[in-house]
């Protein structure tokens, strides 16, 4: 039951950060923009904690790792959605990306080598992951790109240990991820 929780929790203000990112690019205000995008970023880290559980649960240390890490991110792209991109400060990307390596190690070290296809999938995940909230954060839509590799990646893990719901939210997710990139795409050619 309490997993049941940790999924739903966790899977819905992820999945309402990817519908967020997709009213961000549909929105013809500036303004309206960053709000959507900053509200995309404060639901990420409402879900987050549940996430890190799932994760700590099936010791997915690399995907536990980046998320704690991206945190930073979230942070980083709630800066850049308030005060615009001039301001953000450098030492978040080392904080994330210092949490990568730490879950890599750790993983390496727990599972003896990389020893599983769930480690393989953690990979994508955590490339997708870092590289696509780096790049959302700092206004980059090629970050979408990555985010797609993310969902894909996260949506296996999710299925093949069980957590149905997560899967599926990853799959919901992935169309509005798509939706944002192309609405973005399609914005870029008409101006």
């Amino acid at each position: 039951m309490l997993i049941a929780f940790f999924e739903v929790w966790g899977g819905v203000f992820y999945l309402l950060n990817k519908i967020f990112f997709s009213f961000s690019e549909r929105s013809r205000d500036e303004v309206m923009s960053r709000v959507w995008r900053r509200r995309a970023w404060i639901v990420y880290l409402t879900g987050l904690p549940m996430i890190l559980a799932l994760f700590w649960l099936k010791r997915n240390w690399m995907a536990f790792s980046v998320e704690a890490g991206g945190s930073a991110a979230m942070v980083l792209g709630i800066v850049v959605a308030s005060r615009g991109i001039e301001r953000t400060p450098k030492w978040l990307d080392y904080i994330a990306l210092g949490f990568a390596i730490l879950g890599i190690v750790f993983s390496l070290y727990d599972y003896r080598g990389i020893t599983t296809v769930n480690q393989l999938l953690e990979l994508g995940t955590i490339s997708g992951f870092l590289i696509g909230t780096y790049l959302l954060a700092k206004e980059r839509p090629i970050g979408y790109l990555w985010y797609m590799i993310m969902n894909l990646a996260t949506g296996w893990l999710m299925y093949i240990e069980d957590y149905h719901l997560m899967a599926l939210q990853q799959v919901l997710s992935l169309g509005f991820i798509v939706d944002a990139y192309l609405t973005h795409k399609r914005k870029r050619t008409e101006h």
